[in-house]
């Protein structure tokens, strides 16, 4: 009989950075945008590059996926904050897209505190307990923003969200442009002097 087991693993991770730490820095962001996959079949050697998508998971083991990303990005904000050695500034957490269950369910469930929550065209994960982590999201600030033309966040999506989240009591903000499935530069500067 074949039992299924597990064990943790070492895993090297790479992540990017933009700008120093320092005394003058007031706000550092931790980004989540789509996990890589590629898109196309295989292509001939010589031709050109493979094109890649994104997903943090599949159904395929899922727990243990969720479980080793939440302790993945503890580790990277414990690093980045390490850098600090007075206080430390203020963390904003913003997923995009597949990327905005992947932050709310780090900020519900990981030890990072977190000032603002942003969720750009995308949501909360369906099996997040908002009953257990409501409170933690509230204090985190959540700010939903959408495109009004998303093709993936249409209206009714954008609606139930919002009816899940207040018949929970959670509180947030709703933020909208005139645009598609894409970060909106002129909108994130706009949140970004928010905060």
């Amino acid at each position: 009989m074949i039992r299924e087991e597990r064990i943790p693993v070492t895993r090297t991770a790479r992540y990017a950075t933009l700008g120093a730490a320092g005394p003058h820095v007031e706000q550092v962001w931790f980004v989540l945008p789509l996990s890589r996959f590629y898109l196309d079949p295989e292509v001939a050697q010589g031709t050109r590059p493979r094109r890649v998508g994104a997903s943090w998971m599949t159904r395929e083991d899922r727990l243990s996926e969720i479980h080793d990303y939440v302790r993945y990005l503890d580790t990277l904000a414990a690093q980045v904050l390490s850098a600090w050695s007075g206080p430390s500034p203020r963390v904003v957490v913003l997923g995009f897209s597949q990327g905005a269950a992947t932050a709310a369910r780090w900020v519900a469930t990981g030890g990072v505190t977190t000032h603002r929550l942003v969720l750009w065209a995308g949501g909360l994960p369906p099996d997040l307990d908002l009953g257990k982590s409501g409170d933690v999201l509230s204090g985190a600030a959540l700010t939903l923003v959408v495109g009004t033309r998303d093709a993936y966040v249409s209206r009714e999506v954008r609606e139930d969200e919002e009816q899940r989240l207040r018949a929970n009591e959670v509180r947030f903000e709703l933020h909208s442009y005139d645009g598609g499935h894409e970060i909106h530069p002129e909108q994130l500067l706009k949140l970004a002097r928010s905060i």
